[in-house]
């Protein structure tokens, strides 16, 4: 940095001059920055799944699959999104390290940015998260760092970062704003894209949990700036406080246990969650998540992520509603993460036994929807 001082004539106050341009610098980032928009450019689109449905409802069901992405969940849409923010905000910078809160999925993706780009990766995560996470965490180069109360992972992030001198992504503030929710390839526009050639193109509903609330915050926006008549249901899990912040209209909801389902839910109304974008909400009991990841394998062969099923166990729900009323038309929910990463937890009858889960009667209420088309529950 140089400062130069130049006195005009006159006896004028002179120009204080900082130029802080840095060339190695520049260059630097805007490899980096190829880096990261190359990967999406070689990187195919995700796809929309059918679940067999009885042909006579009139009803299409589909599930955006985000396990096929590089990464294997929907959390490598939203790593994307914020490289490209903090790099081109200037927080990213060669060596430091950058540095996540997160429950697993997006630690994955951001660890395989953060190797991509040269820079180091560190995770902040619940001492419970899944061991095939952390697995992947390291694979792509990133460094695991436990806490054992989910709600100081904040705190101890930016700790870090204060202390190391890099930079703490905040998923939780950026994701909502990271993400152009006009367009330009989010997951919102895939959806509709993959819809085009359907017989119901404009979906009743699109449901999507909620981690940060990024997902649901664009494609609530995309809906509503292209004045589509698609709603947009979150289903939240136990030991979440979303819901209740939502239906009270309490931004300072707090939850004091962590949720059970990885990747969804918080113990605090996040910064990226819109509530005024949404227009239903749903309270899904962890069984009732599990028995619905279940019930998908059985339907088409796929394992996936607890979050999978508390949107899946709505979607029924909605589609139940549609049925009773007469209404024909389609619902799309996602397919977050596949279930690999979870064969020690939602895949385990010793650990639904451990956490005192009995699925067997969201099973049934599945099993009796999917033959009548009613709700039971």
């Amino acid at each position: 940095m140089e400062t130069s001082e130049h006195t005009a004539g006159g006896g004028a106050r002179a120009t204080v001059d900082v130029d802080r341009s840095d060339p190695e610098y520049r260059s630097w980032l805007k490899e980096a920055v190829r880096k990261v928009q190359a990967d999406a450019n070689r990187s195919a689109d995700t796809h929309l799944l059918r679940f067999p449905l009885p042909e006579a409802w009139g009803i299409d069901l589909y599930l955006k699959d985000e396990s096929t992405h590089p990464t294997g969940s929907l959390k490598h849409r939203l790593a994307r999104s914020l490289f490209l923010y903090g790099l081109c905000n200037g927080w990213i910078r060669p060596g430091k390290p950058v540095i996540e809160a997160s429950s697993g999925s997006t630690a994955v993706s951001e660890a395989y940015f953060a190797k991509l780009i040269g820079v180091p990766f560190i995770a902040v995560m619940p001492r419970t998260t899944s061991p095939e996470k952390c697995r992947l965490i390291e694979f792509h180069g990133g460094q695991c760092h436990f806490v054992d109360d989910s709600r100081t992972m904040y705190e101890q992030s930016a700790a870090l970062a204060a202390e190391t001198g890099g930079h703490y992504m905040d998923q939780f503030t950026y994701a909502e704003r990271a993400t152009d929710w006009r367009g330009n390839n989010n997951i919102a526009e895939s959806i509709y894209q993959q819809l085009r050639l359907e017989r119901y193109p404009e979906p009743a509903w699109i449901v999507a949990t909620a981690g940060t609330g990024g997902t649901s915050a664009t494609i609530a926006r995309y809906v509503h700036y292209l004045q589509h008549d698609t709603r947009i249901c979150v289903p939240d899990p136990e030991n979440s406080c979303f819901f209740d912040g939502w239906t009270r209209h309490d931004p300072h909801a707090t939850s004091d246990r962590g949720s059970r389902i990885e990747g969804i839910g918080r113990p605090r109304m996040e910064p990226s969650f819109v509530p005024g974008a949404i227009d239903r909400m749903m309270k899904v009991p962890d069984a009732a998540s599990v028995a619905a990841v279940r019930a998908l394998e059985r339907a088409i062969g796929r394992k996936a992520g607890g979050s999978t099923g508390t949107g899946l166990w709505s979607a029924f729900k909605l589609i139940a509603e549609m049925v009773a009323r007469g209404e024909q038309g389609s619902v799309v929910t996602l397919l977050c993460d596949p279930g690999d990463r979870y064969l020690d937890k939602y895949y385990s009858d010793s650990w639904l036994e451990e956490q005192g889960l009995d699925i067997s009667p969201y099973a049934a209420a599945i099993d009796d929807f999917l033959a009548t088309g009613t709700w039971p529950c």
